[in-house]
């Protein structure tokens, strides 16, 4: 079993990043720079900005930081992106998800830039990724195809099976591992809540692809003999043993499976990681596109 480590994976690719900022300065350039939209005190999404902003540093690019109260209104958000999109010293943006109940998360995304939608959230964006066009990709779809790439997984001709079906993973999962080209090819199946035996449609799987958002869900008796494991949940679990009293777990359950797998990514430091490093891939290609 090769265990696909996302944190090392996301330092390499940091190295990679950070050079090419350091040529485009040197040649006359700015940085890439990238904002992202904070509302509330969610603990998990103010963490995952800090990621990024902490990433933003380490590579060198620029950073803004807009933090607004739960309770603002969807006209002030509105506004905010409005700003972004007219901001020609901002290549690219997000707004951290989710948002409160009386923001209209649809409304949101659809008033986001495409060209600096470096989350992939946009329809337009999407529409262009299912036409095999030139976008930005989802970040956790984009990051798990780097993860295939560098670990170079073969999956040509190969059957992968997609657990969960959301806009934000499963459904693009679902369409990049069916195009042509690398990594791709596949021959998938998308497998949902209402799906008539998981279990047997797993089994038939030369990768899977968890992202279902239950712990442990996928056991070993799943998976057959070498399969490719990819898992995508974080989900918090109650732990006593932890400071904090819980901890992570992801969609697999790792120690049942870890022997029986080629390879598999763990939670945390698999997909994670990756995710972060995408988005901030997507912010460098904006950048690029304007220079």
């Amino acid at each position: 079993m090769t265990l696909l480590d996302g944190k090392k994976l996301a330092e390499e690719i940091k190295l990679e990043i950070k050079a090419e900022v350091d040529q485009m300065l040197a040649s006359g350039k700015r940085a890439p720079h990238l904002a992202a939209v904070l509302v509330g005190q969610n603990p998990a999404s103010k963490a995952y900005v800090s990621t990024k902003i902490k990433f933003c540093e380490d590579v060198g690019y620029g950073s803004t930081l807009i933090t607004e109260d739960e309770n603002v209104t969807e006209e002030r958000l509105l506004s905010i992106i409005d700003d972004l999109n007219q901001n020609d010293a901002i290549d690219g943006y997000i707004v951290q998800l989710p948002l409160p109940r009386h923001i209209d998360e649809e409304r949101i995304n659809l008033a986001i830039r495409p060209e600096k939608d470096v989350d992939g959230f946009h329809p337009m964006n999407f529409g262009k990724m299912a036409q095999g066009m030139e976008a930005f990709l989802p970040a956790t779809p984009y990051g798990i195809l780097e993860m295939l790439r560098r670990y170079q997984i073969p999956t040509e001709g190969k059957h992968c099976v997609v657990l969960g079906r959301s806009n934000i993973v499963g459904g693009p999962m679902s369409i990049l591992m069916s195009r042509k080209g690398y990594p791709g090819n596949c021959t998938v199946t998308l497998t949902h809540s209402k799906t008539r035996d998981i279990g047997g449609e797993l089994r038939r799987a030369d990768i899977i692809i968890a992202a279902i958002g239950i712990p442990g869900y996928v056991k070993a008796d799943m998976i057959k003999e070498g399969a490719v494991v990819i898992d995508v949940g974080i989900n918090r679990v109650q732990d006593a043993s932890k400071k904090s009293g819980f901890g992570l777990t992801g969609d697999v359950d790792f120690a049942q499976i870890k022997d029986k797998c080629s390879f598999i990514s763990p939670v945390p430091g698999g997909v994670g990681p990756m995710t972060v490093t995408a988005l901030m891939l997507n912010t460098l290609k904006a950048a690029k596109k304007i220079h």
